[in-house]
């Protein structure tokens, strides 16, 4: 939206609003009287409803209301004039005196102008003229002018408050939309108890989800500037057709309508299949079956039912077929692949005449989508037509498939995606938190556009709800591609983050979100399971991780005290719970996996203060959502948010923690990092990494003691050395570098109390002050070498094909990515042909090695997803990736899914110790990589890479 002048969409808090100096800018509302709004009786309904949205806009900006007219009043020194070009005589009128410029709007698709013109009419002083290219055109150029006086598209569904002024003005300057990237952009409402609990409980007390839920998701897409969806499908909701209002609302609003893949021909098998199949019983009075091989003409007559019933609307025809309510195709009489094929395309004939003969040339767009089976069927020789939208699935977690090749980017029906931000299903489900990472978001999105996907993108939201951020960044994507690259996603989150709450505020904002979404990135809150991240090496990895959230938390508290009290509520629900809430899934979690280590380590009070703080965990996660749906907004959002709905899969609940008996014993017991009981591996210490190391000394028993802690050396120093133990104590050992002598030393750290003494070894290597600052690359320490791949020394482009760092993706700041990701696989000669990266490396060992790159997941089902590394000037060892989604539990996809990468290993050999260089060759274009790690003998479990091997920078 760069053309379209996305900086005056940013609104000011209330505490920065004040009356506009600028007098080149057009009034609204000024000295107490709002301008009159004029659109034509003659234009489209969906026009004339937005204006009177815009009516709205204005008083609750100002307090004043407008006029809606539909003629032209006879004098009037200002005018609001909102129309459709060649619908509109007077914006015609404008355009054929040339006093309206056009030429960058008209016969384009929703494209849009809004320009002040000085006397348009006889008796009009001057006019603000709003015109679009076609009726959703102007739609968006109204609401472009409610965002531009600080009304964001947020108000209602997030209650993002309006800053009153008593003057209200807009630029003078022409605004112009251009035609968006994608033509069809939308939603599809899925897996949504929770949206249907709350609007049962707070909407339609008689319906679930009905049309007075469906207005305030029209207006919602409209003002993001959407123009599809997918409605709500499921058993616990009411099927969007039952309640005609429905697609009449859509009509009028302007909203296409289509169905997921599951729902042929608009008809959602869920509620509609049972009734029909009731009325058409067999002779012999059974039910027929949703089986086209046993029940063709009863089936067609369903669908044709359905098509002559919604002719009139603006509609979106999904023809194949799949199972009911998501299951997959079933052919009794086809059993074989070729069968299925075979009478896929026969449903697909069927569908397109029933199309022909009920709807006719209105019948567009027509999508098929090839999610799950579909997609062998379609790779093994469906038919589709070329005027039909081909609809690429992801493989439900973020991951295109597939992408069109040559002649599929040629057809005249185009592509799509169907793309999930929330999702049902397998290995895991996430529904509940907006999680999935806005640079991974860009990073499939960028590669779906340069492979020409255009026609249609639809994003699986879920409830609505929780999906704010990410929704808004996709549909800010989908008109515009190419405004956010590589390296200021996060530049979204703060113009996205100033629209809601005031532009002083973005930054910080934008800030918080992209920590958040970093550690969704590790593990989504919704896939924490017990002993996924290690509570005994790297420091506590676990540990680190709640401290990282807990200091997140801190931060977007104190922002949140900072906001006027108007915004609290949007704040809550946009950044505070999100951050909370996925802080209290990891944290129970954590606490558990401490007190499951307690009983192994044999300890006794620390056990029960584990799981204690382990169910309080739980506890306030509870606390905190009854607060969003019962006091946030004054309990508008009773029931909408809920990570443990009855009927859809939860969010992982409360972890079984173990609690002993009080015993009148006492002892002393210790596990140093690195072991989860005693001290049988020494805690490592480099000068190039200056870390710091921890042993947890605990009670065995219930009775305090007295214990203390001595070093063999003066320059280890604990961070405490002893006192009264009732549970536990973490003792911090760190080493005064400038007191130790050059070398290796083994000093040791004795713990007495309770009549026991523990020794602890510690392996404290200094290399000296000068060596730390020549040393050049990452330096091996801890017996490995763990690199974040942005941190390359040369990137070098061959071929017409390069690696570019995007800053925002992967488990750590940033990621970097082969691309075009359009350029062909290179698979010989890769040190002489195919992009590389090097990275210095100064090895204290020799030998032969395994290295582990960390790659972040991509498919591609009819390629494969390579790379090549080498150390010096071997030969290149060409790893392979996961690049099918097999849509299965335990493998290696649902591995890469649930943790976020995809580890991939080869072996390379250091001859003698000293610098070496690392190289990484592109094999597939479009492979990311986010980490990479070389075990010299002494890595440690863990789920997270090590932490960054020292480098001087």
């Amino acid at each position: 939206m760069a053309a379209a002048g996305a900086a005056p969409l940013l609104p000011v808090t209330a505490a920065e609003a004040a009356p506009s100096a600028d007098r080149s800018g057009f009034p609204l509302l000024r000295d107490g009287t709002a301008v009159d709004v004029v659109v034509d009786a003659a234009d489209d309904p969906a026009v004339i409803r937005a204006a009177g949205d815009l009516q709205a806009d204005v008083e609750r900006v100002g307090g004043v209301r407008p006029r809606l007219l539909h003629t032209v009043p006879q004098s009037s020194e200002l005018l609001v004039l909102v129309g459709t070009i060649g619908t509109s005589p007077v914006i015609d009128r404008l355009v054929a005196q040339r006093r309206l410029d056009v030429s960058r709007v008209k016969g384009r698709w929703e494209a849009s102008v809004t320009q002040v013109v000085d006397r348009p009419l006889p008796g009009v002083g001057r006019a603000l003229v709003i015109a679009g290219s076609d009726r959703r055109g102007t739609v968006y150029g109204v609401y472009d002018t409610s965002e531009r006086i600080g009304v964001s598209p947020w108000y209602w569904w997030a209650d993002v408050p309006v800053a009153r002024r008593d003057t209200v003005t807009v630029p003078a300057g022409p605004l112009v939309r251009p035609e968006p990237a994608v033509r069809y952009r939308g939603v599809f409402i899925n897996d949504e108890q929770n949206l249907t609990t709350w609007s049962h409980r707070t909407q339609e007390p008689d319906k679930n989800i009905g049309p007075k839920t469906y207005e305030r998701v029209f207006e919602l897409l409209l003002r993001l500037k959407a123009n599809y969806l997918w409605p709500a499908m499921h058993p616990y909701s009411d099927f969007f057709n039952k309640h005609r209002e429905n697609p009449e609302l859509a009509q009028r609003y302007g909203i296409v309508v289509g169905s997921s893949h599951p729902e042929a021909m608009l008809r959602n098998g869920v509620h509609e299949w049972e009734p029909w199949a009731e009325e058409h019983r067999a002779e012999d009075g059974t039910l027929p079956l949703y089986d086209y091989t046993v029940n063709p003409s009863v089936i067609s007559d369903y669908w044709r039912a359905r098509a002559r019933q919604n002719a009139a609307y603006e509609s979106s025809w999904t023809i194949g077929m799949r199972g009911l309510h998501d299951s997959a195709l079933e052919t009794k009489h086809a059993t074989t692949v070729p069968e299925k094929v075979a009478v896929m395309n026969d449903i697909i004939a069927d569908q397109r005449r029933i199309l022909a003969e009920e709807v006719g040339p209105a019948a567009e767009p027509q999508i098929f989508i090839p999610y799950k089976e579909v997609l062998e069927l379609y790779n093994a020789g469906v038919r589709v037509p070329e005027d039909v939208t081909l609809i690429w699935p992801d493989d439900n977690h973020g991951n295109m498939r597939q992408l069109p090749n040559d002649a599929e980017r040629s057809r005249p029906g185009g592509n799509g995606i169907y793309y999930h931000l929330s999702y049902w299903g397998r290995p895991r489900s996430y529904l509940w938190l907006d999680t999935t990472q806005l640079s991974k978001v860009w990073q499939e999105l960028r590669r779906v556009h340069e492979h020409r996907v255009d026609r249609m993108w639809i994003f699986n939201v879920g409830d609505v709800k929780s999906i704010e951020t990410g929704l808004s960044f996709c549909l800010d994507m989908a008109w515009d591609v190419d405004r956010w690259g590589p390296g200021d996603v996060e530049d979204f989150l703060v113009e996205w983050a100033g629209r809601q709450f005031g532009r002083r505020y973005g930054s910080e904002i934008a800030a918080i979100r992209t920590e958040y979404y970093r550690l969704a990135a590790q593990r989504r809150p919704e896939f924490i399971d017990r002993a996924v991240f290690s509570t005994v090496h790297h420091g506590d990895e676990a540990g680190l991780r709640m401290t990282a959230y807990e200091q997140l938390l801190d931060r977007a508290r104190r922002l949140g005290a900072k906001l006027p009290e108007a915004y609290r509520d949007a704040y809550y629900e946009l950044v505070e719970y999100p951050v909370h809430g996925a802080w209290l899934m990891n944290l129970k979690y954590y606490w558990a996996d401490r007190n499951a280590l307690a009983v192994r380590q044999g300890r006794g009070a620390g056990t029960n203060r584990f799981a204690d703080l382990a169910e309080a965990a739980h506890a306030e996660e509870q606390a905190i959502t009854r607060r969003y749906n019962t006091q946030i907004a004054g309990g508008k959002w009773d029931g909408i948010v809920n990570p443990y709905p009855s009927e859809i899969p939860k969010a992982p609940g409360r972890p079984a923690v173990t609690r002993l008996p009080r015993q009148e014993t006492s002892g002393l017991g210790l596990a140093s990092e690195g072991n989860e009981t005693g001290a049988d591996r020494p805690l490592s210490f480099s000068s190039y990494t200056r870390d710091r190391r921890f042993v947890d000394v605990f009670n065995t028993g219930f009775l305090p003691l007295t214990w203390r802690a001595e070093a063999s050396a003066p320059w280890v120093r604990p961070s405490t050395t002893g006192g009264e133990l009732t549970d536990q104590v973490r003792v911090w050992a760190e080493i005064d570098w400038p007191r130790v002598p050059e070398g290796t030393h083994r000093p040791t750290l004795v713990f007495t109390g309770g009549g026991r003494s523990i020794q602890v070894p510690l392996l404290v290597v200094n290399d000296g002050e000068r060596a730390r600052r020549r040393a050049r690359g990452f330096v091996e320490a801890h017996g490995y070498v763990s690199i974040d791949a942005a941190h390359f020394d040369r990137a070098v482009p061959r071929g017409g094909a390069r690696w570019r760092t995007v800053r925002g993706l992967g488990r750590r700041t940033a990621a970097v990515e082969a691309v075009p990701t359009t350029a062909p696989p290179i698979a010989e000669d890769l040190a002489t042909r195919s992009p590389e990266l090097r990275y210095r490396v100064r090895f204290s060992t020799a030998g032969t090695f395994p290295v582990t790159v960390f790659r972040l997941p991509s498919l591609d089902e009819r390629g494969r997803r390579r790379l090549a590394v080498a150390l010096d000037d071997q030969p290149p060892a060409v790893l392979s990736g996961q690049a099918i989604a097999t849509g299965n539990r335990g493998d290696a996809w649902a591995r890469n899914v649930e943790e976020g990468i995809e580890k991939l290993t080869a072996r390379v050999t250091v001859s003698a110790p000293g610098e070496h260089v690392l190289r990484v060759f592109m094999v597939d274009p479009g492979i990311a990589v986010d980490q990479i790690v070389i075990d010299t003998g002494g890595m440690a479990g863990g789920y997270l890479a090590p932490p960054e091997s020292y480098r001087r920078t």
